[in-house]
């Protein structure tokens, strides 16, 4: 036998143990997490249904997840796709509002209040208020009305 062709076998078996090495170790991580899953803990499905766990039936592999508060379904748990962050304080929303407000000034954060006089702003409802009206035989090519 050639030696390069033995050294073609030899490079192919190591990648394709690289690749399978890698994808076990997925699968264990995501075995552990879906192992660890406890009553309370915010997650989303596979299927993007965002819910809290509310019970976990080791027997039967079932976790029911609660998505609105009196709405419960069932769900394999192998459906769980991951964790979800719990949202954020209404402390650290404070201090981002006060970050801004020094930055942009105490307007820019003011926009839950009525408009103060002379901040009338318009919103056309469609983009023919956009649009220059003026027909194009009063236009010159560099813009200027002709006279």
């Amino acid at each position: 036998m050639d030696i390069s062709f033995i050294l073609i076998l030899a490079l192919a078996a190591g990648a394709m143990f690289l690749m399978t090495s890698r994808t076990r170790k997925q699968q264990r991580e995501a075995q552990n997490f879906r192992a660890n899953l406890a009553p309370g803990q915010e997650v989303m499905t596979g299927s993007g249904m965002f819910g809290t766990i509310v019970e976990v039936d080791e027997e039967a592999d079932v976790i029911v997840i609660e998505s609105t508060p009196g709405n419960q379904s069932r769900w394999l748990r192998a459906a769980i796709a991951k964790l979800v962050e719990p949202p954020v304080e209404a402390e650290e929303e404070l201090a981002d509002v006060e970050t801004s407000d020094s930055v942009y000034g105490s307007a820019a954060s003011d926009t839950t209040g009525p408009a103060k006089d002379g901040d009338d702003l318009v919103v056309p409802d469609d983009l023919s208020g956009l649009t220059d009206e003026r027909p194009e035989r009063d236009r010159r090519d560099d813009g200027s009305e002709s006279k």
